[in-house]
């Protein structure tokens, strides 16, 4: 197979999976890791992909949205690192809001059985790891749920973020930079996403370094409004001194 067809190739599966990593195309077109990293160097200098740590995703992805089976599947060894070191951030026997996300759905499996909390959440897969922590005084915040997120929206689950004020908010997005901020493709989710933000003194993002930079249609936050953001080690460090610089605590995992 020549280059131009096994970088089409490439941009194919991106598009289909959301990203690629280098180990699986080696092994998939038999070539060696160096190699793919030059397709992915090309197609990126197209502007076709963005490079991300082990591999690239889709350039210019804002109206994308993955289902959460495979958002779970995605960059699955960082989300555990994350999630692992968020588990320091959680106040003892304190109040936090858990948002709907896979990192975060991470964080709530991790949470030990003892851990005397008090958890808000919308998200019905982070609500469903912590329904058997019977130390936890679980709260569900009720509203339309969308299918894709498994997340409660619209009108209920606003007015009920209005009247909380939790002491961390562990937050999820779809894409971040110290430039666009926070964004995620659906303004509904958005919505909750904001409210929930101004519902907690403290804010932790969870993030994987392969959205940074991504940008979706629908923006609810800057770093002005996260205290601490926790991601992997693949972040570009211009990336990271950028996010710094707006006043947010990064920590690399």
């Amino acid at each position: 197979m020549y280059a131009p067809e096994r970088q089409q190739e490439i941009l194919r599966l991106a598009h289909e999976a959301g990203r690629v990593d280098v180990l699986s195309l080696a092994d998939r077109f038999q070539v060696t890791s160096e190699t793919v990293r030059r397709d992915l160097k090309a197609l990126d200098r197209a502007g076709l992909v963005r490079r991300v740590h082990g591999g690239a995703i889709p350039a210019g992805r804002l109206g994308f949205e993955p289902d959460l089976t495979e958002r779970e599947a995605t960059a699955a060894d960082e989300k555990d690192r994350i999630a692992a070191a968020a588990l320091a951030e959680l106040p003892e026997g304190g109040s936090v809001i858990l948002d709907a996300g896979s990192t975060v759905a991470r964080l709530a499996a991790a949470i030990p059985l003892e851990s005397a909390l008090t958890v808000v959440t919308h998200a019905l897969p982070v609500a469903a790891r912590l329904a058997d922590h019977t130390a936890v005084d679980l709260h569900l915040v009720g509203g339309r749920v969308r299918h894709r997120t498994r997340a409660a929206v619209d009108a209920w689950a606003l007015r009920a973020y209005a009247e909380v004020r939790a002491d961390v908010l562990f937050l999820a997005t779809n894409g971040f930079s110290a430039q666009g901020g926070l964004t995620t493709p659906d303004l509904a989710e958005a919505a909750v996403k904001r409210a929930a933000m101004e519902a907690a003194r403290r804010v932790v993002l969870l993030a994987d370094s392969a959205k940074a930079g991504q940008e979706h249609f629908a923006r609810f936050g800057t770093f002005a409004g996260v205290d601490l953001l926790i991601t992997d080690s693949g972040l570009d460090p211009d990336d990271k001194a950028a996010i710094e610089a707006a006043g947010t605590e990064v920590a690399l995992v």
